[in-house]
Formats: structure tokens, sequence, C-alpha cells
């Protein structure tokens, strides 16, 4: 057992397995819906980047490669000045959504390189220019740009040519619970000596200003090397800094004047350090001041070509004589080793040191991805925000039927920038790459989404805070039982115990799907966009006409899957409490009708092959949307295998399913069920397996649905034939888009029609992989199609895996898929280690498009290459289309 999971078993013990400290500063506080105190609704104007350097927040705090306590308290992260730039480096800086051509952007270059689950060890890297940052440059391009053309990105300014640029890497090594050694490498990479102004921010999270504490904190000088930061919920804390005579102090509150346009006498505010670093402005009254809620070393440097500086920083409970002792420095060292010999142990070894530093990254960017969340939606609504007072149309606008909700919690967020809030079925997938490394806390994420101050008292579960009513894919049961087999293979037992406490609360949910999303009765769900954004011809959360209802295929398959991960969790328990036995009859049963539904009400289509969704029109034929998407695919993720253990124990169970096929099969009922005598297993799946071959036939099809990279989520069938349909006098078109969106469906920032998406493949994966554990080699499909090469489906999911791997590892050039034109700058022996995790990647060429640190649900490629293990080295990855 390594340090690191002695540790993780202490915190195990917990109520809630988490450290006091850690990464859960937001990339991103401004532009967000709890920010938004607007008169519209306007969240992204309402507070731009541009004020985020001079209006304090409400709802949280941001800064880079920073952290704070788990209730945000007191936060630490850094600011930095190369000389020219007209704003302090104090927080990330991208484009807001109307103003990037695809919706909102971060336009920075930063890596999550390292981290464990209990934040013992932490690194980051953050590439700073030289020259001025081209905050113009990038907006105004931007801009300019339709939707037809790519986002304008940052390697593309010029602004890192000629290496003219520093390297920031910050580490952090824990002493101990409340004791933090921090590390602030700076490495010129130009070929020419740069000045360099580093300012590491302590500050408290403005609470005090919103009455919420009895006494206002206090930062205040206890020596000429550390200041003491006292809260009344943290108790006295102590900051360690290297010797400098430049103490800048003042408060986390909002410059009223920027926002009157009116002179202020009041100085010390959240701008502050900016306005005396960078326009010179009160330096000498901030030194003076010697106490605030915010607080700042400020150290200057003229770095040599080539050559690196390094600061060293502490932040202890303790008082300690002497902070930076040998001691301190050999920390790094003794953190890093346990952070080495933790993923010797718990991931795959006999893969390339490339494969294993794509998987130890993404589990980093997971594991960074950590994020104190605040929001209480009914306090939001009826207060204002001290700019603007509280307006009663917020009581019932959005989110206003959400007033239960009171979230302040540490959660997994998608993209700590581009999405710094959590969405229900991103944070489903988070938490199976999770469980890789902290199970515990996986399963504290899965059951915190279902308590009360989150799920509606109807069960309904938040999605997302632009809109916590819209309805994502109900993922969260297969996602429980994913975490609970990866944890049982690595522990040897099963926590029960907790399949038990969720299996409960999804049940509640599962009542609200059947009430609210199957209005005719009939097992034919609806459920709107489901998150796959502009996947339909039209917007699906909308209602066209009131004699219209669209029947979702993957509305669908979506709960039939849900009621067969509810009916193999209920087995599970059952084999070790009896009572939860009819809980699986009962789902076992509900399935089947689902799958009758799916299957003989028209979502087939015989002609092509292929599921659609279905607008049904009162007193008229349905309508086939004859759109091949993976809304057609999402049948085959409903698939499980019973086997004879079960059988043999659960014998109400077998027998009511025995009897149940009798009756089904004697009246001429569908029947989803395929038995296999040799082995008494039995196969439960929507998909009947003339129609797996028909849906396989077309998603391994490389003019189709398989790319270079995975599985695209529409046909390239559509590039030369798009689908159009008339209704009621309005043609809607679709047709295959493998790069940025160029649609405005839900912000234009991602788009269904033709990327690689990570979730999806992931469960088509794992699903075709279930069938090829039942068939084995008594099916086999062509792979691709067309090329006469007959494989198993066992072997077809691992080849489905290598393809979406190769989207992050090197060639022999050292060039990433994932790249594309970017690979330059990354084939330097600098940067060759980096990786980025995007959102979803270009459906023709593999390039990573979107949210470019989404480890979030991307974080899954760290699984995959788990499951596939060594056998990634048997057979080099590369690209099938360079094959």
């Amino acid at each position: 057992m390594t340090a690191e999971h002695q540790r993780l078993r202490v915190n195990a013990s917990s109520k809630v397995p988490l450290e006091l400290w850690g990464p859960y500063l937001s990339d991103r506080q401004w532009g967000t819906v709890r920010e938004d105190y607007s008169h519209n609704g306007d969240a992204w104007n309402y507070f731009p980047f541009s004020h985020a350097h001079w209006r304090a927040y409400k709802w949280g705090e941001d800064g880079i490669g920073g952290i704070s306590d788990y209730f945000q308290n007191l936060c630490l992260s850094f600011a930095f000045w190369n000389g020219k730039d007209h704003i302090l480096k104090e927080r990330l800086f991208g484009l807001g959504n109307s103003e990037g051509n695809h919706g909102e952007d971060v336009k920075e270059l930063y890596y999550y390189l390292d981290n464990l689950p209990t934040h013992y060890y932490m690194q980051m890297l953050y590439k700073y220019p030289q020259q001025a940052f081209p905050y113009a440059k990038l907006l105004a391009e931007n801009k300019r740009r339709s939707k037809l053309e790519p986002e304008y990105e940052i390697l593309e300014t010029g602004i890192f040519d000629d290496d003219a640029y520093f390297d920031v890497l910050i580490t952090y090594a824990k002493h101990g619970k409340k004791d933090l050694a921090i590390k602030v490498e700076v490495t010129n990479r130009g070929k020419a000596a740069a000045p360099f102004t580093l300012l590491p921010n302590l500050w408290f999270y403005n609470r005090h200003s919103n009455q919420r504490l009895s006494a206002q904190p206090n930062i205040k000088v206890v020596s000429d090397q550390a200041v003491q930061a006292h809260h009344e919920k943290l108790g006295p804390y102590y900051f360690y800094f290297p010797k400098t005579t430049e103490l800048l102090f003042t408060d986390n509150v909002t410059n009223l004047g920027k926002f009157t346009n009116q002179p202020s006498d009041y100085i010390f505010t959240k701008d502050a350090f900016h306005e005396a670093i960078i326009n010179k402005k009160n330096y000498e009254q901030l030194k003076a001041r010697g106490y605030g809620t915010k607080f700042a070393p400020v150290y200057q440097a003229n770095i040599a070509a080539g050559a690196t500086k390094t600061w060293h920083f502490r932040l202890s409970d303790k008082l300690i004589d002497q902070p930076f002792s040998q001691h301190d420095a050999q920390v790094f060292k003794k953190r890093r080793k346990e952070a080495d010999d933790f993923y010797a142990d718990v991931l795959p070894q006999q893969m390339s040191q490339d494969v294993r530093n794509v998987q130890r990254q993404a589990l980093a960017g997971l594991l960074w991805s950590k994020q104190f969340y605040h929001y209480d939606i009914e306090r939001w609504a009826s207060t204002g925000d001290g700019l603007n007072p509280p307006i009663g149309s917020r009581m019932v606008g959005r989110n206003s039927d959400w007033m239960h909700l009171k979230n302040q919690d540490i959660i997994l967020m998608p993209d700590k920038w581009e999405y710094p809030w959590y969405a229900a079925w991103d944070l489903a997938f988070h938490c199976i790459a999770l469980a890789m490394v902290d199970a515990n806390f996986a399963k504290h994420q899965l059951i915190l989404l279902m308590r009360e101050w989150y799920m509606k008292p109807d069960g309904q579960l938040p999605a997302y805070e632009w809109n916590f009513g819209d309805v994502n894919p109900p993922v969260h049961a297969f996602a429980a039982m994913q975490v609970y087999h990866i944890e049982k293979e690595k522990v040897g037992t099963g926590d029960v115990a907790f399949l038990k406490r969720i299996f409960q609360k999804l049940l509640i949910n599962f009542t609200w799907w059947i009430n609210r999303k199957d209005q005719n009765g009939n097992n034919i769900f609806e459920g709107g966009f489901l998150g796959l954004d502009n996947i339909g011809v039209f917007n699906r959360s909308i209602q066209l006409h009131s004699h219209m209802q669209l029947e979702q295929a993957d509305g669908t398959s979506w709960m039939g899957m849900y009621a067969l991960n509810l009916m193999d969790m209920a087995i599970e328990i059952a084999m070790h409490d009896r009572s939860f036995e009819d809980s699986a009859t009962k789902f076992f049963e509900h399935f089947v009708l689902i799958a009758e539904a799916l299957n003989e009400l028209g979502l087939w289509s015989e002609e092509d092959g292929f599921f659609y969704d279905t607008l049904s029109v009162a007193n008229a034929p349905r309508i086939p949307l004859r759109i091949q998407s993976v809304v057609g695919l999402t049948p085959l993720f409903a698939v499980s295998i019973i086997n004879k253990k079960a059988l043999l124990q659960l014998q109400d169970f077998t027998k009511r399913i025995g009897w149940y096929e009798r009756y089904r099969l004697r009246n001429k009922r569908y029947w989803p069920n395929e038995e296999r005598a040799d082995d008494d297993k039995i196969l439960v799946s929507l998909v009947p397996k003339e129609r797996l071959v028909a849906l396989l036939t077309r998603m391994l099809n490389e003019d189709e649905f398989l790319s270079a990279g995975g599985i695209r989520a529409l046909s390239k069938h559509h590039e030369k034939n798009p689908y159009t349909v008339r209704i009621e006098g309005v043609n809607y078109t679709i047709q295959y888009d493998p790069g940025d969106s160029t649609s405005d469906f839900f912000g234009g920032n991602s788009n269904w029609r033709g990327p690689v998406w990570m979730p999806i493949n992931f469960l088509l994966i794992q699903s075709v992989k279930r069938f090829g554990q039942f068939y084995g080699d008594s099916l086999t499909v062509e792979y691709p199609t067309g090329s006469g090469i007959q494989l198993n489906l066992t072997e077809v999911a691992a080849q489905l895996t290598r393809r979406v791997i190769s989207l992050f590892v090197a060639n022999e050039n050292h060039s990433r898929q994932l790249h594309g034109a970017e690979n330059p700058f990354y084939q330097k022996p600098e940067n060759r280690h980096l990786v980025l995790f995007y959102e979803y990647f270009h459906g023709d060429s593999g390039r990573g498009l979107g949210a470019s640190h989404q480890t979030g649900w991307t974080a899954l490629v760290a699984e995959l290459l788990n499951e596939l293990g060594s056998k990634v080295e048997k057979a080099p990855l590369t690209n099938p289309a360079d094959e």
C-alpha cells in the first residue's frame, strides 16, 4: 500500500472523503449564471472578462493555478506581468459567448500535469507571452470570422513565435493536511533576457460583504516574510514568502467608481494591485496599509534566455521559525515519488511512456477539475449584488422552480474555464474515470447529485445552471455500476451499501421520467435535447406545433438502458439481500415493454436498417426523421448479461422471467432475450441480433460513422446527402458538419453533427464489448465494413478503443491528431509531453475542438487505456487513416 493509498483509506472513513485543501478555485467565475443580476438574463454581458479585475464576485472566486479550502474561505493563486500588458494577469482570458465565432472559448495555453486524489502533490504549467498579450487581436479576429471558419486561437497570433514566452510551472506539495509547500519555477524560453513580475495573491472570498460572517476576516503582517490570515471559520493561517519590501494590501471589494464612472476616494478595492503594477497608482499606500482581505508580495526579476527563476512559498496553520528549511525543499521530491508510486500501482505499466503520460495527465486534469460550487437559488433570486437591486422578475425567471437548490460543495466540473458549473450527465462520466484512483469520492459525487439540496422533490435531477430543468440522459445508474465494478476489481469486494443507497434515489428519478416523459403512456419517450445539443434537424427542446409530438429513439433507448441498469443493480444487491429480488423482476419487465415499443411502434426503419426519431402528428401517419446520427445507435447501449450464478440464486426472479417469456411468446408478443444453453447465460438487449448486425454495418463503415478517431456523432453520408424535412411550410435541414458548430443551437459552442464525442464512444465500446462476451466467435462482422476482414465483437470493441486512443498518442514524429495544425509547437522538445483533453474531435482529422480542458468526460480515455492495458504495446497505436 502506497503512502497515497494510506491517506485515501483515512479519508474513506470521513463523512465527505475530501481533503481540506485542494485545487478548488475556479478558472472562471465571471460570465456565469450565479453572478448574473441583469434584468434580461444575459450573464455573459452582465459580468464580462473586462469587469473581472475590479468587480468582486458573490458566489465564488477564480485565479490561475489556485487553491482554496473546501468552503473557499481563503484562496491562493498567482498573478504575473511581463512589463508590457495593460492588464495584470490574474486570471485566464477568454471570449464570452457572443464574442467568439463558435461561442465562448479560453484563449490561453495551460496544462494540468499532475495531481493526487488527496492533492498532496499537484502541478500545472502556464505559458505566458513576453510581448503584450493579444487581447484585442483575439477578440477582433474571432468576431470577424463567420461560423463557417475555425476559431482563431492564440498560437495563430504569432505571440509565441521565436519562443518568446515564459513557462510558469506551479507545484504544490503538502507537509500535512493544513501545511502546503508551494514552488513557482519560471523559465525563459526566449532568446533574450526578459522581465517578469510575480504576485502570489492570498485573499478571502467576500462572504463578509454579503453579511454571512459575524466578523470580517483579515490578513496582517507578522514578520518580514510572513502574514497571518485569520477567518472565523478557519482560524489562523500563515503565508510564508521570500523576503521582499514590496508587500501590498487591499480588500476584495468592488471598485464602485468603475461601475458609476465617477472617481472614488476609496483605493483599497479588488483592482488595487492591477492599478499599482500596471498604472503605478497608489503603490505606496498599498504598501503602507499593512492589513486587508487581499494580500500579495511582489517579486521582479530579469530572467536570462534559457534560465529558470524559482520562488518558494508556504501556507500553513502553524507558526514556523524556518519555513524554507531543507525539509521544505525535500518535500517536493518526496511527494513526487509518492505520486509515481501511486500511479505505478494503479495504472497498467506495460504501456509506453507516452501512453502512460496521456493516462496520467487525463487523471491529473480530472483531479484539478474539482471546484467549490456555491449557489443558493432562493437567495440569488431574492437579492441584489450590490450594484443592482433585487427585481421581482427573477423570482419567476430562470430556474425559479428550483428554489430548493442550495449547493455549497466541491464538485467535479466539465472544464473549470468553459464549463465552471456541474452538468448532471457529465458528472456521471467523470465519476467512472475517477473511480480508477478515488472510488470513494466518485461514489460521493454520484450520491451528492441525488441529495435533497440537488434533486427536485419530484425526482428530477438538475441539468446545469443555465437551465436546471433541461433533461440530460439518465446515465447515473450506468455510472454507479461502472464505479462499483471498477472498485470491486481493485479491492476484491463490492460496496453493496453504496448500491443500496443510490438505488433508492434512482428509483425516484426513474419514476419522474416515467411520469413526465412518456406522455402517451406507450413507453416511447421524449426528453428534448438530451444533452446532444444540435443533433436534431431542429431544436428538440422546443414544441414545434401543438398537434405534433417528437417521439425520440434516443429518449426511449436511454430509458431502456436505465431500466436495464437498475435491473443489474437490483440483481447485484439481491445476491446479498434477497429483499431486492422483486425490484430486479420489476425492472426486467419494464425493460421488455420499452424494448417492444422501440422495435414495434415505428422507430425502426427496415429499409434503412436504422432507428429514427419520429414526429407523431394528430390524425396523420408518423413522419420518420431519417437522420443517421448517434440517436439511432443509442439502442445499442441497453444490453446486459444475466449469468448462471444469479439465475441459480435468485429463483423467484428466474421463475418470473421464465413465465413472462412463455406468456409473451404464446401470445405472439415481442420478446427481447436470447439465451445460450451451453453456459446458461441470458442476453437482454434492446436490439435483436439481426438489427444489431444492421446497425454495426453502418456504424463500422468509414464512409458513414467510423472515423480514424472513433465513431462520429452524425454519419458522413449526410455530407453529400443533407437531410431536409418540410413541416407546415418550413424546411429544416441537417448536414454532416465535422468541425466547429455552424448553428446557434445551445450557444453554438459545441457540435453533434459530425465530430467524435468521448462519452458516446465509451458507451458504444462498452456495449459492443458486452455483446462480444455473449456471442463470442459465433457472431462476426466486417471491420471496417467492406474490408472483407471478419472480427468478433470483442475484437471490434478493442479496435474501436484503439481508434479513440490514437487521438491522444504521439506518433514517431511526436505529432498527435488532437493538436492538428498546432503540432509544430507541440513537437518542440519542451512541449512534446503536453496533452490537451478536448470536448470533442473533428470527424475527419481528429483535431481537438470545443473546450480544451474537458477532463470532465474526456478523461474517460484513462479508463479505456486501463481496459486495454498491455494490449496497447502489442499493437502500436497509429492513425488508421495512415495505414
